[in-house]
């Protein structure tokens, strides 16, 4: 039980000041003219004023609470390192049982994980967390164990007691670590791109080492071992070899007695991209296809056009020279002998032969198709007739041969059941629908190599792809893919299948009919293997450790086989299904838990200064635990202190009046009256 007195005014403050500024003024009018009884209508006076202030007694039946001491323990990744998660596990056992056993303290737990997508060591959070449940004036103090590296001290809580850092560090402790700065997303093929890189010592490191060895591996291939200055920042000009992802892994060796080899390694995945795409489009003579291909070529920003249309045949004669009817030469040769291998893709639209290419251009384009090039034809009726351009070099690469024959009549373009397997053609109809406009006009072919991924009329081939050599040919036997691109009854997915068709040609990675390849959300991985096949045995997945896991894959839709998988571990992880492999990372390319790995208070020490805390390792034991004042130093040599709050529980407030109006009437009457009897008296 405790007592105090409080006062509950019966008027306004401001009222009652008033009544005792008029009441001194009467007893100054009282002593002036000599009057006495004075003092007891003085007395009346105060005895009213104090009755009007309302005093009373107030008891309060309260409950002491007991302090509350909050024990933050880390238990994110880099907490595993060494012996730490053993130390800090036993360090945090031992004092939440000594807190325990203080009387009239409660131990509040709090443990920190992993934060998710890198986050990193969120200790503060978790704190601010955790002080929300409960009421600050009870908090005593906060000791966290941990290596100190959070990374989240800017969203530190007001802390009502000290704030204590036991670090699992050990004094010997030193780390060797590899970043990689201005690592692009993206790339220019052929193009260097300027990445940094930086190997440091942290730590007790090792004296004398100059230089270390560094291995870089691209797309897991052998890597290739380099000495570089260590503590020194060095530019890495790198070239992508491909186009698509590129997988760069940067390793230095473990060294022995560092502390972990997780932040030796960094993962670097950057996609090559084409800067520019050339395309030579021949057309033999206007027709409403042709435009169809140049909006869709011009449509693109990255694509770099040249097309001429052959208006003029040399057997057209009216006496002027074919040489003097442009202001400027065509330049044959330079275009077809000398810069032909500029060409990404050479679409002949409607081309038949004139003689204005020479046979030995022609010649050249074949070579130019085996040697890496991509060739399609757009065929029309030309192509079935006696100048069809088939005849001659380009026998040996066309994937079909015309029969002379052109079907002149209304068909459906239809997709085959190679052709829902095909990227060119695959979901096409479920995308665009399947009731799509008829073609008027088909040159009828017979098929010698190469798949069909498009039928016509009574499914002859409509639209053939082959590979030659290194290079790829498409021949689409008619040229009235434009009724689509007017409406023609509804139209059809005219340039989404130009532009998949002309980009496969093109070698884009994402239309390569036989591929396998991954991709990665935070530690899970989708594997996606697509075909032409009817099935495809399990892929198999080589982990960073060296382990192999084989796993069965699903078709999910015609000629895609998916599976999805949970990395155990950081790092890049090979995949092998067939004659396919690919590679990929899993996490970060840098984790942010292994980028400082030295137990330092660097984070918290402004905090800990803030609140008069400290800073201990656990390796020279633990702390005794004292009780300090708020506001005096809480840590010394060998302890740390926390603040006892004396907060408690009030049960019960009882209050009885000081003054009763009854004592308050009997006592001024008497003094009033007293004060009448002495000047009476006088």
């Amino acid at each position: 039980m405790t007592g105090s007195v409080i006062f509950d005014p019966l008027l306004p403050e401001w009222l009652i000041a008033g009544l005792a500024m008029l009441a001194t003024t009467g007893l100054i009018l009282a002593l002036w003219r000599g009057l006495s009884g004075w003092a007891f209508r003085a007395l009346a006076g105060l005895a009213i004023l104090a009755a009007l202030m309302g005093p009373a007694y107030q008891q309060e039946d309260r409950i002491p609470l007991s302090d509350i001491v909050l024990l933050v323990e880390d238990k994110s990744a880099s907490q595993d390192l060494a012996d730490r998660a053993a130390i800090t596990a036993e360090a945090a056992d031992a004092l939440a049982a000594r807190l325990e056993a203080r009387e009239n303290t409660e131990v509040r737990r709090i443990t920190v994980p992993d934060a998710p997508e890198n986050g990193g060591t969120l200790a503060m959070t978790a704190l601010a967390q955790a002080m929300a449940e409960e009421p600050l004036g009870r908090i005593a103090g906060v000791i966290v164990l941990s290596d100190g590296r959070v990374h989240d001290a800017d969203r530190t809580p007001d802390l009502p007691a000290p704030l204590h850092l036991l670090h699992s560090g050990r004094s010997d402790d030193w780390d060797r670590r590899l970043r990689i700065d201005n690592a692009p997303a993206f790339a220019i093929l052929g193009e260097e791109v300027q990445m940094t890189l930086i190997i440091t010592d942290d730590g007790a490191a090792p004296e004398g080492v100059t230089t270390v060895p560094l291995d870089i591996s691209v797309d897991g291939a052998e890597p290739r071992r380099f000495d570089v200055p260590l503590g020194e920042e060095i530019t890495l000009p790198v070239t992508l070899p491909h186009g698509g992802r590129n997988v760069l892994q940067f390793t230095t060796p473990t060294a022995p007695g560092e502390l972990t080899d997780r932040n030796n390694t960094a993962l670097v995945q950057i996609n090559g991209v084409r800067d520019r795409l050339s395309v030579l489009l021949v057309s033999g003579q206007p027709h409403p296809g042709t435009r169809t291909w140049r909006n869709l070529l011009k449509s693109d920003s990255s694509v770099d056009l040249v097309h001429f249309t052959i208006l003029r045949p040399p057997e057209k004669q009216d006496g002027v020279p074919v040489r003097e009817l442009s202001l400027i030469a065509f330049p044959t040769r330079e275009l077809f002998l000398e810069k032909i291998d500029d060409f990404d893709l050479i679409i002949f639209d409607r081309y038949r032969r004139r003689g204005i290419l020479p046979t030995i251009y022609l010649e050249n384009i074949r070579q130019y198709v085996e040697n890496g090039g991509a060739v399609l034809f757009a065929a029309g009726p030309d192509f079935a007739g006696a100048e069809s351009i088939y005849r001659g070099p380009f026998e040996a690469i066309v994937p079909a041969r015309p029969t002379a024959r052109v079907v002149e009549e209304g068909y459906l373009p239809r997709i085959t059941n190679l052709g829902q397997r095909h990227p060119v053609t695959a979901g096409l109809e479920q995308a665009f629908g399947g009731d799509w406009g008829r073609w008027l006009r088909q040159i009828e072919v017979t098929q010698n190599s190469g798949d069909v991924v498009m039928s016509g009329v009574d499914e002859r081939p409509l639209l053939l792809l082959d590979r030659v050599g290194e290079g790829r040919v498409a021949l689409l036997a008619s040229d009235h893919a434009w009724l689509w691109g007017r409406g023609f009854e509804g139209g059809g997915p005219q340039l989404e299948l130009l532009r998949r068709l002309a980009h496969w040609m093109m070698k884009e990675p994402e239309l390569e009919e036989e591929a396998l390849w991954a991709e990665a959300t935070g530690q899970q991985m989708r594997v996606i293997r697509r075909s032409l096949g009817d099935d495809v045995g399990p892929v198999t997945i080589t982990t960073p450790s060296g382990d192999v896991v084989e796993r069965d894959l699903e078709e999910v839709s015609p000629g895609r086989f998916e599976t999805v998988y949970d990395g155990p571990d950081i790092g890049l992880y090979r995949l092998e299904n067939d004659d396919q492999s690919a590679v990929i990372g899993l996490g970060p390319a840098a984790p942010v838990e292994f980028e400082r790995t030295i137990a330092s208070a660097e984070a918290l020490q402004p905090v800990i200064d803030a609140t008069d805390g400290g800073v201990r390792a656990l390796e020279d034991g633990l702390p005794a635990i004292r009780e300090v004042r708020a506001g005096r130093p809480a840590a010394g040599r060998g302890w740390i202190g926390i603040t006892p709050r004396g907060a408690y529980e009030t049960q019960s407030v009882s209050q009885m009046a000081l003054l009763p109006p009854w004592l308050v009437l009997l006592l001024v009457s008497g003094l009033i009256l007293a004060g009448w009897l002495r000047e009476g008296r006088r």
